[in-house]
């Protein structure tokens, strides 16, 4: 479970970052968070990572405060942002080794890893490839594979379709499906609109650092996201009369 109580973070040239956020991502459940460029999304992901610390409030993962206890935090949750970083002088598999090792996973074999990179959709000729000759979706698929090898109940996934192709973006997103169809709270910060409509249980709209909208995947149905998204970033939806789902 991730969850953000109240969560406020102000830099040091006193720039309001992220304004009293609450959201919660449950088990099975993914998450897309939109928002402009500055709107808070990512400093809501690093906080949650303990990569920077909250001014007040919590980032919680399976009920432990990530700022508190960011080892023991950190346990329940994979990453994967918008550039994976790997090695790339280090073949597919051996970048999953190395990942798998430093995440405490020791006991790997190698048939482990080439069934997690079949599970994103690599292909076979990919797996002893060195990764400095793969595309970025080629990449991203490798970051997802690290995640599942780690097996967290939680993921964390910042413009993770960005410079895909809709190919790549397209099987991207399946694999995120399969992994909330096996219980996993995925919180992903996105610009892609028309991807979040498909693929999220919930979708929050992020502005100046405040959420100022949140609705079902059953409420946006029968609503144009992108009209709605336009409508908050040029101000025209008052953000104060809007009830939240999780309200």
């Amino acid at each position: 479970m991730i969850e953000a109580r109240n969560l406020s973070k102000r830099y040091e040239d006193n720039v309001l970052a992220l304004d009293d956020l609450n959201l919660r991502v449950n088990p099975g459940e993914i998450y897309c968070l939109l928002g402009a460029n500055g709107a808070g999304k990512t400093t809501t992901i690093n906080i949650f990572l303990a990569f920077i610390e909250p001014t007040s409030g919590q980032a919680l993962l399976n009920d432990i405060d990530a700022a508190r206890n960011p080892l023991q935090a950190k346990e329940y949750v994979a990453y994967v942002s918008e550039n994976v970083m790997l090695y790339g002088n280090f073949t597919a598999r051996q970048n999953l080794d190395f990942f798998a090792r430093l995440g405490g996973k020791r006991n790997l074999r190698k048939d482990d890893y080439y069934q997690a990179m079949q599970k994103v959709g690599l292909p076979e000729k990919a797996f002893e490839q060195r990764v400095r000759e793969f595309s970025k979706g080629m990449r991203q698929k490798l970051g997802i594979a690290i995640a599942i090898i780690k097996d967290a109940p939680a993921l964390l996934l910042d413009e993770p379709t960005s410079g895909l192709d809709p190919k790549a973006g397209a099987e991207f997103l399946e694999t995120l499906t399969e992994l909330r169809s096996a219980g996993k709270a995925i919180l992903m910060s996105t610009h892609d609109i028309f991807r979040s409509k498909d693929v999220a249980d919930r979708v929050g709209i992020m502005k100046e650092g405040r959420k100022v909208m949140e609705r079902t995947g059953d409420e946006l149905k029968h609503e144009n996201l992108q009209h709605l998204y336009l409508d908050y970033m040029r101000g025209s939806v008052n953000p104060e009369t809007e009830v939240k789902a999780n309200d």
